[in-house]
């Protein structure tokens, strides 16, 4: 497998970066993940916009051109002959010194990483998830706002640490004010009454990108969605419960902390929903 580092595309093996980058010292840097879809990359766009916004936040300025990241991502797709997989998009602060001061790195690192990807066994978008509420908090977006997609991921790892714990695939997290954020790696929606709602930003929700695709998909099958205040109670009691995120795609949720989800099986509306989607993702691409 051929990595793109810094200009070059390199073996895999050969794919490594200094012990005094300070993305890898303190997690300062940035990523995306993408989809590739039949030779077309879903929502390209919106990504490289969502990659830009999480620079500017952590003050990581790019030297490079929006085009010239797009074009090095596709060109790490053609020379893997990848048509269908996953995209890692990253950036480091880049080579400094043992000081945490980040203009101490003159030269940021730009890292992708083309490869195939299984985030869930299929099994379970048939049956759907059993999932849990784990004890660790997601964080407050006064310390660090959940829209960054930062290399510090640590928040996210100790809740699905967790999940593992308790015997679940994915979980749910809560924020401090104890109302329902998002899971460990993807967006809850729920379905209450015809109703889809999903927490927002506010309450410590990334704004995924697969998650603004369920706004334009429930407009389209006519199903009023909004962001909106969940506690765990409304995930008990309801309906339907569906997780989305680049890896997951759409999936299922059945069962939280040993709860049953309306029927104990994947919805009508899930099921709908994931058609959509996967009808979306062959047409809304840009090919590589």
């Amino acid at each position: 497998m051929k990595v793109y580092l810094d200009g070059q595309l390199v073996e895999q093996e050969d794919a490594k970066v200094s012990v005094f980058d300070h993305g890898l010292l303190y997690g300062d840097g940035i990523f995306e993940g993408l989809r590739l879809y039949g030779g077309n990359i879903f929502r390209f766009e919106e990504h490289l916009e969502r990659f830009e916004f999480s620079a500017k936040a952590l003050m990581l300025n790019l030297p490079w051109t929006r085009q010239e990241i797009s074009d090095a991502v596709c060109e790490t797709c053609r020379a893997n002959g990848l048509v269908d997989g996953y995209i890692r998009l990253v950036a480091t602060r880049g080579v400094g010194d043992l000081g945490l001061s980040p203009w101490n790195c003159p030269k940021p690192s730009l890292i992708v990483i083309a490869d195939k990807i299984a985030l869930y066994p299929e099994e379970y978008y048939e049956k759907g998830l059993k999932i849990v509420t784990v004890p660790t908090r997601r964080m407050n977006p006064a310390a660090l706002n959940p829209a960054i997609k930062s290399l510090n991921y640590l928040n996210n790892v100790m809740g699905k640490i967790e999940a593992q714990q308790f015997g679940a695939l994915e979980a749910i997290m809560l924020n401090d004010q104890g109302l329902v954020a998002e899971c460990t790696g993807d967006n809850v929606f729920v379905l209450q009454k015809g109703q889809l709602y999903t927490p927002s930003a506010q309450q410590g929700a990334l704004k995924g990108i697969t998650r603004d695709s369920i706004f334009d998909i429930a407009e389209e099958l006519g199903v009023p969605i909004s962001e909106h205040e969940l506690t765990r109670y409304d995930i008990w009691n309801a309906e339907e419960c569906f997780l989305t995120g680049t890896g997951a795609e759409v999936i299922p949720v059945v069962a939280l902390d040993g709860r049953e989800i309306g029927s104990g099986r994947p919805g009508t509306l899930f099921k709908r929903v994931r058609e959509s989607f996967q009808r979306r993702v062959r047409t809304e691409g840009t090919r590589i």
